[in-house]
């Protein structure tokens, strides 16, 4: 049976190795966060909270007595020791999660909230990922205080735990669906109800009917109200206390005092009930919530794995240069200490090659597409992957230090800095919330003074009718539409901002490899050197390459095999791989090489042919095969363009954006498929900070960029850029940095995504302009008192069904 942490409760994860000594007896741990608990609570003397309690938490919460608590259990070294980095003096930084963030507002709330606290140098929330980065001076605040300033404003925070933020957002997820769920079937059980009413003729039904008719909506209503309107309410309650009119006050207001209105009319068998008009907007609010929730999490799930690259333990060699070797954690490596990294591990640490020959993958940190080559004296990357032959090598930079490190902190960094493109029905929200309220309370009032028996239901009438449903569905309708279609096209949205950002991005920037080509290699074309044709110089070089698995070696087999060319007699014996070099073996006797210019003319000694010289620097990756005896011949390998490539350029030009390519492939390579594509603006060989210092000038210089990349290389650019664009094939990281994802290997699907954006801001812009005028001409006539509730819920209905029935010809396409 799988065995449960001791501490939460929680199963342990593969090849967790988390010990505490409790009682007596080792007790294991599924993170170092428990590890931290754990320890100090036995060594505050409190373990006997382990021996009382009697049960396991039934929450992601710290599983902590409450004398530890009150203890400041977070203000403990060794609890601290995980999470906390140290600064200069007494300055320190950790990063929390936070619970109960659900828009942009509470984020700023959050942020404002903390660098007022006495001691907080910074705050800085990453929506997406709920991720809490605070500074702060240990001198006159502790990260106890700063945690019970979190909860003070209904929020709260704790250590950052990747398994942990699994399970929250798994809890999360399950509490919007089933929400999502009262309100959906409320609102068409509450429409069963309605809908008799509605079409009944004058007298044709009785009034005891029709007031059990709305009791029956109210009944149906409550659990509505109740359950899946609770988060509206209680972010309204907590911005008012706090002084601030949020986005969800007028939601709360309209929904809170037409539900009370109804009510009253219940229980006095008068008046007009809303019912089903309040069921039907908490269902299409919490909809699009429930959406955004989903997106959300998807990309925070992306940045735990960029933190999950770096591996937990790692072989330290205790006598080097003798070989007894050690399991230890990374986190408690040291700089100098000797590694082992065996074949397919990842590195631990960077460092320095001191002993071993072997290649490298470093796609997810370089974005170079083949391995890499390692000798003494070479580089390794934090996070790369070793393939072929043990490695040892000297650790230099550990944790924060690393590359890795580097990488991760820039995809936060870049994450933050994303230029904010707020839709234009938020913009014009973010003014009528505020003048709707005033306008409503202005009408109680002077009716209140001139009919009191009629100010209550022209307040309601006021906030009814204007209730920004058609407002608020103005944008979202369209763009629920639009996403549906664009995923039928093989693009996937991620974000809610997406296709505003692709109807007016005007500068289109690629990576090379795995975007614009297909990230596999190809046999372009071959030179033949000596006296055999084409056939039996790809056959030799098939031959040779028997059993690799290295890429250029399944593009040179695939070419043999679908040009039928095959040496079935032959003999391949003495094959032997060199690393970096090529493959030398014996076939049918005659020794051959099969590799790098250099690496294939030490056989023979001879000079390449000026003509073959010309050859070469046409760019792509070159393959030379020799004998003893000459040069035999040359392949050219490349990295095949993806389907639509080329239409997606042409298209974009004739739209008037620009495109340029930024690849960490060699210039030659990037240049040669640039200039296939038409392609003015390429570079090659660069980092990924390159890469998004490129993208910072082109967006300082005024142009609204779209990133389209693939890798986890890619993924601080994808996240600074105001569009950005993964292939559906890339890394998880890559895909939950994007806004969009490119799902097919056809680009021609982004071009038409692009021209279906276009299609779909001009939607949006026709359902805005129709809420306003429709508000603009019912908010008067309710406040004349010439708009009853009940007309002004039909009203706000029928404009609510106008706009989505706008939307919905986005379908078409």
């Amino acid at each position: 049976m799988a065995e449960d942490c001791y501490h939460c409760g929680l199963p342990l994860p593969a090849r967790a190795d988390y010990l505490v000594d409790i009682a007596g007896a080792q007790r294991r741990m599924c993170c170092a966060g428990c590890q931290a608990v754990a320890s100090a609570i036995v060594g505050n003397g409190l373990d006997d909270y382990y021996r009382h309690r009697d049960a396991m938490p039934q929450s992601p919460r710290e599983a902590l007595p409450a004398a530890l608590a009150d203890l400041g259990v977070f203000d403990h070294p060794e609890v601290q020791k995980g999470f906390v980095k140290l600064g200069e003096g007494e300055q320190r930084e950790a990063s929390l999660m936070l619970d109960g963030i659900t828009c942009a507002a509470c984020v700023w709330l959050n942020e404002q909230h903390l660098t007022r606290q006495p001691g907080v140098l910074g705050a800085d929330i990453n929506y997406a990922t709920r991720r809490l980065r605070i500074r702060w001076d240990a001198r006159k605040i502790s990260l106890s205080q700063i945690i019970a300033a979190i909860a003070a404003i209904g929020y709260r925070a704790h250590p950052y735990d990747p398994a942990r933020a699994e399970e929250i957002a798994a809890r999360e997820r399950r509490a919007a669906l089933w929400r999502l769920f009262v309100a959906g079937f409320g609102m068409m059980q509450v429409m069963m109800y309605a809908v008799p009413v509605y079409l009944a003729e004058a007298g044709s039904m009785s009034p005891d009917i029709e007031q059990l008719m709305r009791w029956a909506a109210l009944l149906l209503t409550l659990p509505v109200m109740l359950y899946s309107a609770a988060p509206f309410f209680a972010s309204a309650w907590r911005d008012l206390r706090l002084g601030r009119v949020g986005m969800d006050l007028p939601v709360a207001l309209g929904v809170g005092t037409a539900f009370a209105a109804s009510v009253w009319a219940t229980l006095t068998a008068s008046g007009a009930v809303y019912f089903d008009s309040l069921t039907m907007f908490v269902f299409l609010l919490l909809g699009g919530r429930y959406l955004e929730l989903m997106g959300r999490q998807q990309a925070a799930r992306g940045v735990e794995n960029l933190a999950r690259a770096q591996p937990a333990v790692a072989l330290r060699l205790t006598d080097y240069p003798g070989s007894a070797e050690q399991r230890v954690a990374v986190a408690d490596l040291a700089v100098g200490d000797v590694l082992r990294v065996p074949p397919g591990s990842a590195v631990a640490a960077d460092g320095c090659v001191i002993a071993g020959e072997s290649e490298v993958d470093e796609a997810l940190l370089t974005g170079e597409s083949l391995p890499v080559a390692k000798r003494v004296g070479d580089r390794l990357i934090a996070g790369s992957v070793n393939i072929a032959s043990p490695l040892l090598f000297t650790v230099e930079k550990l944790g924060a230090a690393t590359r890795l490190a580097a990488i991760q902190r820039l995809v936060e960094r870049a994450a933050t800095e994303k230029p904010p493109l707020a839709s234009l029905a938020d913009r014009i929200a973010a003014r009528f919330v505020l003048i709707l309220i005033l306008l409503a309370a202005a009408s109680a009032a002077y009716w209140y003074a001139v009919d009191p028996g009629r100010a209550l239901w022209i307040f309601v009438a006021v906030l009814v009718v204007s209730c920004p449903c058609a407002l608020s569905l103005a944008t979202p309708a369209a763009l629920t539409v639009a996403t549906g279609a664009l995923s039928r096209r093989g693009l996937l949205v991620t974000r809610a901002h997406a296709i505003e950002a692709l109807a007016r991005a005007d500068h289109f920037v690629f990576d090379k490899t795995g975007t614009l080509t297909e990230g596999k290699l190809a046999l372009a074309q071959t030179l033949v050197l000596g006296a055999q044709g084409d056939a039996r110089a790809l056959a030799l070089a098939a031959t040779l390459e028997a059993g690799s698995e290295h890429p250029l070696a399944r593009a040179l087999r695939a070419a043999a095999a679908a040009a039928g060319a095959t040496l079935s007699s032959a003999q391949l014996t003495e094959q032997r791989a060199i690393t970096g070099c090529g493959v030398e073996g014996r076939v049918d006797g005659e020794l051959l090489r099969l590799g790098t210019t250099a690496f294939a003319g030490e056989l023979h000694g001879l000079a390449l042919p000026e003509r073959a010289a010309s050859w070469c620097a046409d760019g792509g990756s070159i393959v030379a095969l020799a004998s003893s005896a000459g040069w035999l011949a040359l392949f050219r390998l490349h990295d095949r363009l993806r389907p639509g490539a080329g239409p997606l350029i042409e298209a974009l030009r004739a739209a008037g954006c620009r495109a340029s390519v930024l690849s960490g492939d060699s210039p030659l390579a990037v240049a040669a498929v640039a200039a296939r594509l038409g392609i003015v603006d390429a570079f090659g060989g660069l980092s990924p900070e390159a890469k998004h210092d490129h993208i910072d000038r082109l967006q300082r210089s005024g142009a609204r960029v779209a990133m389209v990349g693939d890798g986890v290389n890619d993924a601080p650019v994808l996240a600074l850029a105001q569009l950005s664009i993964a292939m559906g094939g890339g890394t998880d990281l890559a895909r939950a940095q994007a806004d969009l994802v490119l799902m097919g290997e056809d680009l021609g699907q982004l071009a038409r995504g692009i021209a279906l954006a276009k299609k779909t801001l001009a939607v949006v812009r026709q359902n805005l302009l129709w809420a306003g005028a429709y508000n603009l001409l019912a908010i008067p006539l309710a406040m004349a008192g010439l708009v009853t509730p009940w007309l002004a819920g039909v009203g706000m209905s029928a404009s609510s069904l106008l706009v989505v029935l706008n939307a919905l010809r986005l379908q078409e396409d």
